[in-house]
């Protein structure tokens, strides 16, 4: 049986609901990110997430499958840090680099999706006429598709902007403050990406030194999700089929720098969505202990 796959947004254009996120290869042997990356495509993900900021991600994805560029879908981002410090830069100038620079060191002609990074305001996508500059880089061939990696509060304002092909969208389990702008977007005809769809994962914790992150997994111990475990489902699984199960997800791009995690991830995505009941009794204890889907803007759809 092979991986799920859904239209993405209005393009027309099949991807797997289980993506990739190249974010940590960097830190990884040379070797090991060889055999990785091609164990991605090799499992059937058609969908690859990556950027500028992610150290050598782009360099690697070009270096060892570029070969193989007809067998994903590449999303990227702009508006990255400058050369100087680590601060976006949302201007023209900046977009443009970005673009020429990303093409060079993933070695293709072409990158599917291009993301606005880091969620900026509408004040400051339109202060250097950002959209204008992705679009006429758009008629160059060099991109296919333009988003933005959109966060609360301006993801309202991306939505009703009516640009954008697609948004990537934080979202798990234990953090819900999304949960309804994911199918706002949808519904706009734009491709949903969810990042953070296995909240990181249990295993990593002790590692990501993170009040947020200790703060999400009492949460699910709070909630008594492992109640609804089924028999030998890990934690992670669990929340990775909850975020696999909002129906209105075109991909989750999740990453990992462990070849057995992986292929765990592989094996959780097969066995598909969470039952409906166990779907809704999941919702029901988590928004029981505050929680919840928040559709907080002051706009109305």
């Amino acid at each position: 049986m092979g991986l799920e796959t859904t239209q993405f947004g209005s393009t027309g254009i099949q991807v797997t609901r289980l993506g990739y996120g190249a974010m940590e290869i960097g830190k990884m042997p040379e070797d090991e990110v060889n055999i990785l990356l091609n164990l991605v495509l090799d499992s059937g993900i058609n969908f690859i997430d990556t950027s500028i900021d992610y150290e050598m991600s782009e360099e690697l994805i070009g270096k060892y499958i570029s070969h193989r560029r007809s067998d994903y879908f590449l999303a990227s981002k702009c508006g990255c840090y400058g050369k100087t410090e680590k601060v976006h830069v949302f201007d023209k100038a900046n977009i443009i680099a970005g673009v020429n620079q990303s093409l060079k060191r993933m070695k293709t002609d072409y990158i599917d999706l291009v993301q606005l990074h880091s969620s900026p305001s509408k004040e400051v996508i339109e202060k250097d006429d950002l959209i204008q500059t992705l679009l006429d880089i758009k008629k160059e061939g060099k991109i296919r598709y333009i988003g933005s990696s959109s966060t609360l509060p301006s993801l309202p304002d991306h939505v009703q902007m009516g640009v954008f092909d697609a948004f990537q969208i934080p979202y798990s389990a234990l953090n819900r403050e999304h949960e309804e702008w994911i199918t706002t977007a949808f519904n706009s005809g734009a491709g949903t990406i969810i990042r953070g769809g296995v909240s990181k994962g249990e295993l990593s914790g002790p590692s990501i030194n993170s009040q947020n992150f200790i703060a999400e997994w009492k949460n699910y111990s709070k909630a008594n999700l492992d109640e609804l475990l089924e028999e030998g489902e890990s934690r992670t699984a669990f929340i990775l089929r909850f975020t696999l199960s909002h129906p209105d997800l075109n991909t989750t791009i999740v990453g990992t720098k462990n070849k057995d995690h992986f292929q765990e991830n592989i094996i959780t995505a097969n066995k598909g969505r969470l039952s409906e009941d166990v779907y809704k009794e999941a919702k029901k204890r988590l928004a029981s202990i505050g929680v919840d889907a928040n559709l907080s803007s002051g706009h109305v759809w």
